[in-house]
């Protein structure tokens, strides 16, 4: 029974639709629960730190069940945004409750949306890609995928990756610079491949040029059935998510650098690389993204068997409270630059 603990994470959108039925206030359930209830609920629990022996990791990965609960999260958001649409076109709204409800679908579709697009992303099968694909398309995130995976995990803690917040670095200032970099790199990385494949740009392999037709249509398609109140309210609940995404980003990898070994190349990536978080419920909520550590150590493991690494630096606080310290810079400076090791600040 304990493996079923990451229902837990379909208590975000569970909130969110709760918020969307009842509206009024309850539009902000779901901001409310995620970034004040959980992270109050964090500092309750105790940490958890222990790992799965050799046997129970075997175990877990014969067990499909922690396939199935990444793969309902399909249904799951995508009714949500339907739901959701057809609500604020439909229903006279007040403005706090359209704000409320942008809000609460943009954190689904960061939380059980990307965050699980992040996971299928890794899989080999191409089943599971597909809808890790297809949980990046309403954060119009797409092209996460190819800079993630080809990019990301290459140029980790180094000053190339877009992706790892510099020292001193406020989570505003990356924003713009994560999430235009990223893009760039992403064709960068394409138009690569597809002159290593010798074929054109017009190519069905172009998967950057399709991620564009598929967003992109999928806006149209809100502004055809839902009017502008739906392109617009899809185009912002898509903004949400991935900013929420690029700050998540931001806590993981803070500061922190690879060092240069003698012949000028990065030493490769450790567990030394990523901030590490053992507090529980951030854990189950997040599948395992905390354990970020591990996965930059060994990218193609499932998050039910991530460990935690003695020697990767530790967040005094889980993800969703860190994403609040984030959001006022000098606090969270105040907070983490101690925390960085001298040697990487520098680099």
């Amino acid at each position: 029974m304990k493996d079923l603990k990451y229902l837990a994470a379909y208590s975000i959108p569970l909130i969110a639709f709760i918020g969307l039925y009842f509206k009024g206030i309850y539009s902000f359930l779901t901001p409310i629960y995620a970034f004040f209830i959980i992270p109050l609920l964090e500092l309750i629990f105790p940490l958890d730190v222990s790992n799965n022996s050799e046997q129970e990791s075997k175990n877990k990965l014969k067990n499909k069940v922690f396939d199935w609960l990444l793969y309902l999260n399909l249904p799951v958001v995508f009714t949500l945004i339907v739901l959701a649409l057809m609500q604020i076109s439909t229903v006279a709204m007040e403005t706090h409750e359209f704000i409320g409800i942008i809000l609460s679908v943009g954190i689904v579709l960061g939380v059980n949306g990307i965050n699980v697009a992040h996971e299928l992303g890794h899989r080999q099968n191409t089943y599971e890609r597909f809808i890790g694909k297809a949980l990046l398309l309403p954060a119009l995130y797409m092209h996460f995928y190819i800079e993630h995976n080809f990019g990301h995990h290459l140029h980790a803690a180094t000053k190339e990756d877009p992706a790892t917040a510099r020292y001193n670095q406020s989570v505003y200032s990356f924003w713009i610079t994560s999430v235009f970099r990223q893009y760039r790199n992403a064709w960068s990385i394409q138009l690569n491949l597809l002159r290593l494949q010798g074929v054109s740009f017009l190519s069905f392999k172009n998967d950057m040029l399709w991620y564009a037709i598929f967003q992109i249509s999928y806006l149209l398609i809100g502004f055809a059935v839902f009017g502008k109140t739906g392109f617009g309210f899809a185009l912002l609940c898509g903004i949400v998510g991935f900013l929420l995404l690029e700050s998540v980003n931001y806590i993981e990898h803070y500061g922190l650098l690879r060092l240069k070994t003698d012949s000028g190349r990065y030493e490769r990536v450790r567990e030394v690389h990523s901030w590490n978080s053992n507090h529980v419920i951030g854990r189950i909520v997040l599948y395992e993204l905390t354990r970020h550590s591990d996965h930059h150590y060994r990218s193609s493991k499932k998050y039910q068997v991530l460990d935690c690494h003695e020697e990767s630096p530790q967040m005094p606080y889980g993800y969703p409270t860190s994403v609040v310290l984030a959001l006022i810079p000098p606090l969270w400076f105040k907070i983490m630059n101690k925390r960085i090791p001298r040697e990487m600040i520098s680099v």
